[in-house]
């Protein structure tokens, strides 16, 4: 079993409407495309993890 990747909850992990399907909207280099395309890109960097609430909380 492969690691898991927090693509899902990555804020840069966008769905385009273009392509049907999800992107990864960072500009990333060959070795890391390989990666993200075999499913092996554990750790990532660019990772932000994608918090629709972080602003209401910061109102309250």
């Amino acid at each position: 079993m492969k690691g898991k990747t927090n693509c899902d909850c990555c804020m840069n992990y966008i769905y385009d409407d273009e392509y049907n399907y999800y992107v990864c909207q960072v500009n990333l280099d060959e070795d890391e495309m390989g990666k993200f395309i075999s499913n092996t890109f554990n750790n990532c960097p660019y990772f932000q993890f994608n918090d629709e609430y972080k602003i209401v909380r910061k109102q309250m």
